[in-house]
This record gives C-alpha cells, sequence and structure tokens, in this order.
C-alpha cells in the first residue's frame, strides 16, 4: 500500500524570491479553514509532515525560520538554483531509509496530502524514477523523485546545470495529467498572494 512506502518530504525554501521582492518562507498566509495566519514554509511542512518522514526543509545560510516539525539544511553556496538542493535532499532521505521523496516549493498555500498520496502511488505503480504533474506544464518542484537519484544530480551540478528540467529529462520520468491545479499553485508576487487570501475556503 502506498502508505507504508518510504517517503521523504522536501520543501526548498532558499530561493531569491526575486518576483515577491521578499522572503516567501517566512510570508504570512491566511489559514485556508479559518484558522489563524501562519507562514508559508509552516503550512508547506505541516502538510508534508501529515505523509513523510523525514521532513527536511532546505534553506539559505543565515535565513530566519521559524520553528519548524522539519530538519532544516542549510545551501553550502548561494544563487544556484534548485537542482543542487534537490540532490543534497535526496541524499539526506536516503541515508535517512526513504525510498522515495516528494520534493515542493515553499510557495505552495494549497498543497495538498492527496496529492503527495497520489503521485507516490503513481511512482510504485509504474517503477518511474521521477513523477510528476502536468497541467499544461510541467511542476518540477511538486514530484516525487526515487533517493537513489542523488548522484545523478551531482554529475549533472558538476557539468554546470542548474535546471530542474535538466535532472527529470535525464531520468526516466512519468508525467501525470491532472486538472486539480488548485493544490500546485505557486504565489511569485504580493498581487497574487492578496488575491490567493480572498479564495481561503
Amino acid at each position: 500500500m502506498p502508505d507504508t512506502v518510504s517517503l521523504a518530504g522536501v520543501t526548498l525554501a532558499g530561493g531569491a524570491s526575486l518576483r515577491m521582492g521578499r522572503d516567501k518562507a517566512t510570508l504570512p498566509f491566511p489559514g485556508t479553514d479559518g484558522s489563524d495566519a501562519t507562514t508559508m514554509v509552516e503550512r508547506v511542512v505541516g502538510v508534508l509532515a501529515q505523509r513523510c518522514d523525514p521532513v527536511l526543509v532546505m534553506a539559505a545560510q543565515g535565513q530566519p525560520l521559524p520553528e519548524l516539525r522539519a530538519r532544516v539544511i542549510r545551501d553550502e553556496l548561494r544563487g544556484l538554483g534548485p537542482l543542487p538542493a534537490t540532490g543534497r535532499a535526496l541524499r539526506v532521505a536516503a541515508e535517512a531509509g526513504a525510498r522515495f521523496a516528494f520534493v515542493c516549493a515553499v510557495d505552495m498555500p494549497f498543497l495538498t496530502v492527496e496529492l503527495i498520496e497520489y503521485l507516490t502511488r503513481r511512482a510504485v505503480e509504474t517503477g518511474a524514477e521521477v513523477v510528476l504533474p502536468w497541467d499544461g506544464q510541467d511542476h518540477y518542484l511538486a514530484a516525487v523523485y526515487r533517493t537513489d537519484l542523488a548522484d545523478r544530480v551531482d554529475a549533472l551540478v558538476a557539468s554546470g546545470e542548474r535546471k530542474m528540467r535538466a535532472f527529470v529529462d535525464a531520468s526516466d520520468a512519468q508525467r501525470i495529467v491532472t486538472a486539480d491545479s488548485r493544490s500546485l499553485t505557486n504565489v511569485n508576487t504580493a498581487d497574487e498572494l492578496r488575491a490567493l487570501a480572498q479564495l481561503r475556503v
């Protein structure tokens, strides 16, 4: 059964957030169930913790974060993009005994356990190295990756690659068509955040 599959949860929280103009991880977002506001990183970690063990937060050096029920791992170098952080997270997850890792961005206020479980189930059923949702575009940072791919990431990074697309293209990837775009929503600007805040349910 999928809920017995060892699955780590990883959120990449150390991005520069240039379009937002501030750190997304500590951005306050109204509770989607009428609860008090929380930070983006607390929201995402809370969802991951319902299914994943361990939960890893990949953060920048010196980046302030609230107290989290997760292991925080700091970037060794700044400005290298999500690929090196993903590779490091996969290695830590593998060392912790997880066969798969769900890797996501920190700016996903509507992330659900159901999405994580669905993608994990498809990873088990298909045997693919990577399972990612597709709703007109690939969602590299809302996908399930096999943790034994860390060496492949390291090789790509050593060759100068920084984009997740290159990693997925170099892997046996299964794209899952989904109409559930809400759970894949990212927040990139202050205007988007204000609009999403009006959609709380």
